[in-house]
């Protein structure tokens, strides 16, 4: 058993609580107990302490891009060709350095567990390698090395795009995307094992890249193996008139029809669901993954975040392509938009925010025994340090972490009751180092 004692934790609700001590066997918490005296075994943990935080949607080899792209006057499909440029570059054993740098600084910012949306698959010309889970396999060996935990969301990709008259072919750069059909994608994620610190997910990349059938055919696999389902759904309004145009509808609607909206669904973005859309999917008890750095990064649009809450969806956080990696700026930048968008404030509470970055995201990635420090769940916590320039004066007070923490203020953070950082440092990985290394790799 470990013992952990916080100056200050966040146990739920409006409220923190101070002087909590923490008690740890086989990555669980087995003790919790609020106003208790400093243990004399007990790794004392000053400023607030929270629940892991929740990347619920990352592309790790997006993290390259970062100011890359941001010359000139440009739109999210010419920023889609930067990418792909950047997506020949990987083979398994660059990506496997790539993701485990990108998941460090992660774990530098508090992330606990990362929902890795995969689908980056095959050799560039769309040859499986001789083990069809090479990519995928380097995911896992780099959140293990980087200690986070991982939901790889293993991403079915058949089609290059959508238009009027139907489905086309992957281009080029789309090739290593494909597993070519539904079943050949379930028999390669079938192929993959869970442990304690992995679990195997499903996604659908978006309505332009999977047909219903075959989006049928992936929610059947998740509902047999109970896994979450994520999608791409209405990021662009490209997207939705394409989906008009050949479906009839949203491309909500469709991935419904084909039975893959339910409590295991989350749709990433939704920046421009209509009000059919949110009603379905809060009916559903389904979630929404909104990634506001990136979503602003790409000129995507402000989502429905308020009117998904308040109608029962559950919200989660994401910093998708990595403009940067801080889900303290995403948790407030949810609530921020919506004033820019409607010129009221107030639309989210301090405590519905934090619960997006932790709980909220845990539940996405079908780890329904995390995101909150309570008996029994997984000891996965984070501390921020409360006296930096960015939070003097603020108190010690929910609203004080989420308008003014950022990831520089993480101090430690135990994952399934290890010590991953301490003093604001990586106890295995030189970041910036390997970071700068991984990137030069990638798009030398």
């Amino acid at each position: 058993m470990s013992l952990w004692w916080c100056e200050g934790a966040w146990l739920g609700g409006d409220h923190l609580t101070p002087d909590v001590l923490l008690e740890v066997s086989d990555g669980r918490l087995v003790g919790c107990t609020p106003g208790a005296e400093p243990h004399p075994e007990a790794t004392v943990l000053n400023g607030l302490t929270l629940p892991g935080l929740a990347n619920a949607h990352s592309h790790a080899f997006h993290r390259a891009l970062r100011s890359r792209t941001q010359t000139g006057t440009s739109s999210f499909w010419i920023w889609r060709e930067q990418m792909y440029a950047v997506a020949q570059r990987l083979t398994p054993e660059n990506y496997e350095r790539l993701a485990r740098a990108t998941f460090a600084e992660m774990a530098l910012a508090g992330i606990s567990v990362v929902g890795e949306f995969h689908y980056v698959h095959h050799q560039p010309d769309g040859t499986p390698y001789l083990d069809p889970n090479a990519m995928g396999r380097s995911i896992i060996n780099a959140a293990a090395d980087a200690g986070v935990r991982l939901t790889l969301l293993n991403t079915c990709y058949l089609h290059g795009g959508l238009t009027a008259d139907g489905y086309q072919p992957v281009d080029d750069h789309q090739r290593r995307f494909s597993d070519s059909t539904a079943q050949n994608w379930a028999k390669r994620v079938s192929a993959l094992s869970e442990n304690d610190m992995v679990r195997i997910g499903a996604a659908v990349h978006s309505v332009r890249a999977v047909d219903p059938a075959a989006m049928a055919a992936v929610a059947q696999w998740a509902q047999k193996t109970d896994a979450p389902v994520h999608a791409h759904v209405s990021e662009q309004p490209a997207e939705n008139q394409a989906s008009q145009a050949f479906h009839g509808t949203s491309p909500l609607a469709v991935l419904a029809a084909a039975g893959a909206v339910n409590p295991q669904f989350t749709a990433i973005h939704g920046t421009h669901f209509d009000p059919a859309d949110q009603t379905l999917l809060s009916q559903a008890h389904a979630g929404c993954c909104f990634c506001p750095t990136t979503e602003r990064d790409l000129a995507d649009g402000i989502g429905p975040a308020k009117n998904l809450a308040s109608a029962g969806a559950t919200l989660s956080l994401g910093s998708d392509s990595h403009a940067m990696i801080d889900l303290f700026e995403e948790a407030r930048a949810i609530e921020l938009n919506e004033r820019l968008a409607t010129n009221q404030r107030g639309h989210h509470s301090a405590a519905q925010l934090l619960t997006a970055a932790t709980a909220g995201g845990y539940h996405a990635l079908g780890w329904n025994d995390g995101g909150w420090l309570a008996l029994g769940g997984r000891a996965d916590f984070v501390t921020v340090g409360l006296n930096s320039v960015r939070t003097a004066g603020g108190g010690t007070t929910l609203e004080n972490v989420v308008y003014t923490v950022t990831a520089a203020d993480v101090t430690n953070l135990v994952v399934d009751g290890q010590t991953v950082v301490a003093n604001g440092a990586h106890a295995t990985i030189d970041v910036a180092t390997e970071l700068a290394t991984a990137i030069r790799e990638v798009t030398a």
